[in-house]
C-alpha cells in the first residue's frame, strides 16, 4: 500500500500563502472572501455563471482559503473510504478548480495516479497546474466542459468535487448519467459536496442513483487543524471550520461486463 505524503500539504500551503499575498494584502482577501462566501449561500443561482471566480479579489480568496480547505477535506475522505489501498492509475477530475481535490487523492496514493484536470475557468487551468507541479504531481490540466466526460484516455476514477452544485440543472442531468455510464464500463466515481441545509434539491436524487448503482452515501465531519491565515481568515469572514464537514457519493471501481473473468 503507497504511504500518504504526509508533510506535503504544509510546504504547498506555504508556497501558495506567498503566491497570493504577493498581489494582494490580507485585508483585501479578506473582504473579498466575505463576498465569495455570501455568494455561495445567498446567491447560488450567479454560481453557474462563474460569478464565483469573477476578479481577482474573489479568484485570491477561493485560492487561498477555500482551496485548502477542500484539499483537507478530500483528504479526509479518501482516508475515511480507505481509497489509498488500491490507487487508481489515472483520475479524470471534472471541474477541478485550483486542482485541489484531485491533488489531495493523488497524494494520499504516494503520487502514483496520473491526474486529467478539467475546468470551465482559464484562470482555474492555471492555478490547478501551478498546484500539480508544487505538489510534484503527474498530470495535465485543460479547459472544457465539465459536465461532459468525453475525454481522451483510460480513466480509473472520476472525481466531482464541490462542483456538481454549481451547474444547470440540464447539465447536471446530463453529468449524472455520464457518471453512471462511466461507473457501468469498470470507473470508480467520487462526488464530494459541503454539507447544507438549503440548496442541493438534487442530491436525493443523486444519493438514489449512486446506491442503486452498487454505491454509498456517507456524511463526513473530520477535526480541523488549520494553518494560521486559514483560521484567521474563517474568523475575520464569520465562519466556524473548526470542523471540516461534507458529504459523499461512492461508486468502487468494478471490471466492466466485456472484461470479466467466466
Amino acid at each position: 500500500m503507497p504511504q500518504p505524503l504526509e508533510n506535503s500539504f504544509e510546504p504547498w500551503f506555504a508556497a501558495l500563502e506567498r503566491r497570493q499575498l504577493s498581489q494582494l494584502t490580507f485585508s483585501e482577501i479578506r473582504r473579498a472572501l466575505t463576498a465569495l462566501s455570501s455568494l455561495y449561500v445567498e446567491r447560488r443561482g450567479r454560481l453557474a455563471t462563474g460569478a464565483a471566480l469573477e476578479g481577482k479579489g474573489k479568484r485570491a480568496a477561493f485560492a487561498l482559503f477555500y482551496g485548502p480547505i477542500h484539499f483537507l477535506t478530500t483528504q479526509g475522505i479518501i482516508r475515511g473510504l480507505g481509497l489509498a489501498s488500491t490507487p487508481p492509475r489515472r483520475i479524470l477530475d471534472l471541474g477541478c478548480g485550483t486542482g485541489v481535490a484531485g491533488a489531495a487523492w493523488a497524494v494520499e496514493c504516494g503520487r502514483r495516479p496520473e491526474l486529467l484536470g478539467v475546468d470551465r475557468s482559464g484562470w482555474a487551468v492555471e492555478e490547478a497546474r501551478w498546484t500539480y507541479s508544487t505538489l510534484k504531481l503527474q498530470g495535465r490540466v485543460k479547459r472544457g466542459p465539465l459536465e461532459s466526460l468525453d475525454h481522451p484516455g483510460i480513466h480509473d476514477a472520476v472525481l466531482a468535487a464541490f462542483t456538481v452544485n454549481e451547474l444547470d440543472p440540464k447539465d447536471r442531468e446530463r453529468l449524472l448519467g455520464g457518471l453512471l455510464e462511466a461507473a457501468q464500463k469498470g470507473s470508480s466515481i467520487l462526488v464530494v459536496e459541503p454539507i447544507a441545509r438549503r440548496g442541493f434539491p438534487w442530491w436525493k436524487e443523486w444519493s438514489e442513483a449512486f446506491q442503486t448503482s452498487r454505491g454509498r452515501m456517507d456524511e463526513w465531519r473530520f477535526p480541523a487543524n488549520l494553518p494560521g491565515t486559514l483560521r484567521l481568515l474563517s474568523k475575520a469572514s464569520g465562519m466556524d471550520h473548526r470542523e471540516l464537514k461534507a458529504k459523499s457519493l461512492w461508486i468502487p471501481a468494478s471490471l466492466p461486463e466485456s472484461g470479466k473473468l467466466k
